[in-house]
């Protein structure tokens, strides 16, 4: 494996000062971002395109689909066509999620070659808590899977009920990546996140076409590297509240939530195996729990936050879509305590542009989404599915 390398030039270091808790830091203030505007002039504005979802947690459609696929959390897959919520799930397994809290149905990701072999796979916590990701197959009805094809692809047990993750998709390269979380509970107790035997607190890469259920890829970083385990891609993650890719520049972007300080967002190459993002030696950029730690081989943020701005960063999406051409480029994401909307351009190796859009009091931000066409969309708690547009 390649020398690990710390990442402590060129970040944005967006903190603010704790003062209620009496946490050190910079002065107060807020993100030193530029109004939000579209070539100077034009806002943002966020058009509901669906409401009355019950607890929606991630949207997704397969390329070039005109379709909406919104996960809701009890273990129902909706279709939103036309701006209308169909009747009949797309895929109903209630019966076997295990939701409330943290858990549940948390995410769906449609195969690269869907349109051929049908495949769709989904991440849910099961009967006894555990995580289950699954494949269906669609049925003969292409509004409807297949619910009795579900197979296994992996399992991991849960040691509590929260920070499980939860967000799979395929990547440029066609591997399935499965994010999860350290495991739960207050500040890591069993030390899951620099744990590289276990796949909890990681980023995992998994080839779903090369075996049953699947394969570790030959150049995933610990292959023949035993105890550590070879599904691993990166790891050091306390909840990762969501993943994106963007192939246009190569990157990867891991939003993951803090515990008690502070929010971040980590941005790095796609094709770089083997980082460790910190936890539970780190919170953000920060020691955790100490004074001094060791940083060595450690991926620090491209932005992080702290608790005056919010509470549990949202992650989002690079968007790369017709409609709004200025703000290509630019990675959007919130966070669930404040609903507000945030973007910035990763450029140079380093956080730019950063902006705050002025736009409707959105509520909890729980998700973003992306159509087949690459367009935005914004999901609340509230059950409303939001579609990112140019302001008329």
């Amino acid at each position: 494996m390649r020398t690990e390398r710390m990442r402590t030039s060129r970040r944005a270091s967006i903190l603010v000062a704790l003062a209620a808790s009496g946490c050190g830091g910079s002065s107060p203030g807020g993100f030193p971002t530029a109004p939000g505007s579209v070539n100077g002039s034009s806002t943002l504005q966020l058009t509901p395109v669906a409401t009355g979802l019950q607890n929606p947690v991630h949207l997704t459609a397969p390329a070039g689909d005109a379709r909406l696929f919104v996960v809701e959390q009890a273990g129902t897959i909706r279709i939103i066509r036309d701006a209308a919520v169909e009747a009949q799930p797309f895929l109903d397994i209630t019966d076997r999620v295990s939701g409330g809290g943290e858990r549940g149905l948390l995410s769906l990701a449609f195969h690269p070659d869907y349109e051929q072999n049908g495949f769709l796979y989904v991440d849910y916590t099961g009967a006894n808590g555990e995580t289950r990701v699954e494949r269906y197959r669609i049925s003969t009805d292409p509004d409807r899977a297949d619910e009795t094809s579900a197979a296994l692809v992996i399992e991991i047990a849960q040691p509590f009920s929260n920070h499980n993750g939860g967000h799979i998709l395929f990547g440029p390269d066609g591997m399935l990546y499965v994010a999860t979380g350290d495991g739960g509970d207050a500040g890591d107790p069993d030390g899951n996140g620099q744990d590289r035997t276990t796949l909890l607190g990681a980023l995992l890469r998994l080839d779903v076409d090369g075996g049953s259920p699947y394969a570790v890829p030959d150049d995933n970083p610990f292959v023949g590297s035993p105890p550590f385990r070879a599904e691993i891609w990166a790891w050091g993650l306390r909840n990762p509240w969501r993943i994106a890719f963007d192939p246009a520049e190569g990157r990867l972007y891991v939003a993951d939530v803090g515990q008690n300080r502070i929010e971040e967002v980590n941005v790095v190459s796609a094709s770089e195996p083997g980082l460790n993002f910190g936890w539970n030696v780190m919170e953000g950029s920060e020691c955790f729990e100490s004074a001094e730690c060791d940083r060595t081989g450690k991926t620090l943020p491209a932005l992080e936050y702290d608790h005056s701005l919010g509470c549990s960063v949202t992650g989002g999406l690079v968007y790369r879509g017709a409609s709004l051409p200025a703000v290509a480029g630019h990675y959007f994401f919130s966070d669930y305590c404040r609903g507000w909307l945030r973007s910035f351009r990763y450029t140079g190796g380093e956080v730019t542009d950063l902006r705050e859009w002025d736009v409707r009091d959105i509520g909890r931000v729980v998700s973003f989404g992306r159509d087949g066409a690459g367009e935005l969309y914004i999901l609340s708690t509230e059950g409303v599915v939001y579609r990112v547009e140019p302001d008329a």
